[in-house]
């Protein structure tokens, strides 16, 4: 029976441990980075590099970026006055491409008591500072369409409601047990429309 090569079985495994791939992607995408030319492997190895050394999060509202504040919380073309809370940074982009042009705030997940996920490990806390002048004067709860999703929604309108901000929940037509990354671009401007007092 051949053997793999450890070098070949060290990055097939390295790429199982990516969420969303398998045993059979993982080989395929190995042999595929065996056969192509040297100069692929290398840009691919780079940029993995440089997404380490040149990403910050954005002290503001958390967001992935490459200089912290953000350029979306920089922008003056941004309506400051309305804030919509996500649970990851992909979720930023689906909410740029539906056309929001509000300020974000990123949780960094969801409530899960089954995976021993509570409150304290997202950036829910951090929001409440951002109230405080008064600029804010909505709060868009972008959670994601599912248990977690709206636990944490819940957890967030009882939290804030008290300050008299608006809070608002996006409104449904987003698939319940869906994640918001994966709506299309029509959808989530729909829901951004018919958004709802929590």
């Amino acid at each position: 029976m051949a053997t793999i090569p450890k070098v070949v079985q060290n990055l097939i495994e390295a790429f199982e441990r990516l969420p969303g791939i398998g045993p059979k992607t993982a080989q395929r995408l190995t042999y595929h980075l065996l056969h192509a030319p040297k100069e692929e492997a290398e840009a691919l190895a780079r940029s993995a590099l440089d997404l380490k050394e040149k990403t910050v999060i954005c002290e503001t509202c958390f967001n992935i970026s490459e200089k912290s504040p953000c350029e979306i919380c920089e922008s003056y073309d941004r309506d400051k006055t309305l804030v919509a809370v996500v649970e990851d940074p992909l979720d930023v982009l689906a909410l740029e491409k539906a056309g929001f042009k509000g300020l974000y705030h990123v949780l960094h997940g969801s409530i899960s008591p089954l995976e021993n996920i509570g409150p304290e490990e997202l950036k829910i806390r951090e929001l409440l500072p951002r109230l405080k002048d008064g600029t804010i004067k909505e709060i868009i709860l972008a959670t994601n369409p599912t248990m977690e999703g709206e636990a944490t929604a819940m957890y967030i309108d009882r939290l804030i409601s008290p300050l008299g901000v608006s809070v608002t929940r996006l409104a449904r037509g987003l698939p319940v047990g869906g994640d918001l990354e994966y709506a299309d671009e029509t959808t989530l401007s729909r829901a951004l429309e018919g958004r709802r007092r929590y």
